[in-house]
C-alpha cells in the first residue's frame, strides 16, 4: 500500500467508523416519519449544520489541515486536491440527501446520520488534537459548533426514526 493511501485511510479512520455506524442506524432504525413537520425539524438543523460545515472546511483549508493532521499522526501529508475534492463531494452528497429526506427517502438518512456522527466526532477530536499539538489546531474554532449541531441533529434523527 502506498504511503499516501495509508495516510488517507488512517487519517480518516474516525470518519470511516462514523460511516459504518451511520449505515447501521439507517438499516436498523425505522424509516423516516411520514410527518412533514418531523422531517422539516431535521432538515432545519441539518441545513444549519451544512452552513457551519462550510465554515469548518474553510477554517481547515486556510490553516492547512491536510498537512497538519497527517503530520501530527506521523504520516505523509494529503494532497490539497484530495482534501478539497473529499470535502466538496461530501457537501454535494449532503445537499442531495436533504432533498431526498424532504421527499421521505430512507436512503437519504445514511448521509445525514453520517453528518451528525462526524460532527460530534469533530467537536471532540479537534480539542484533543489541539491539546496534543500544544496549542491551536486546524479546525478548532468551528469544531464546538459542529459538535453541538451534531448532537442536536442526532436527537432529531432519533425522534424521526422511532
Amino acid at each position: 500500500m502506498s504511503p499516501n493511501l495509508q495516510s488517507i485511510l488512517l487519517g480518516t479512520a474516525g470518519l470511516s467508523a462514523a460511516a459504518l455506524a451511520a449505515l447501521l442506524l439507517t438499516l436498523l432504525r425505522k424509516p423516516p416519519s411520514l410527518d412533514p413537520l418531523a422531517r422539516n425539524r431535521v432538515l432545519q438543523i441539518f441545513l444549519l449544520g451544512l452552513s457551519f460545515q462550510c465554515l469548518h472546511f474553510t477554517e481547515e483549508f486556510l490553516t492547512r489541515f491536510e498537512h497538519r493532521l497527517p503530520e501530527l499522526l506521523g504520516l505523509p501529508a494529503w494532497s490539497l486536491d484530495f482534501f478539497v475534492i473529499f470535502n466538496l463531494a461530501w457537501l454535494a452528497i449532503w445537499i442531495l440527501s436533504a432533498l431526498g429526506l424532504n421527499r421521505g427517502l430512507r436512503t437519504a438518512l445514511f448521509p445525514i446520520w453520517f453528518f451528525a456522527l462526524a460532527s460530534i466526532v469533530n467537536g471532540i477530536a479537534h480539542p484533543i488534537l489541539a491539546t496534543i499539538a500544544g496549542g491551536y489546531f486546524s479546525g478548532l474554532l468551528t469544531s464546538p459548533f459542529m459538535g453541538a449541531i451534531g448532537i442536536l441533529l442526532w436527537i432529531r434523527l432519533l425522534r424521526l426514526t422511532r
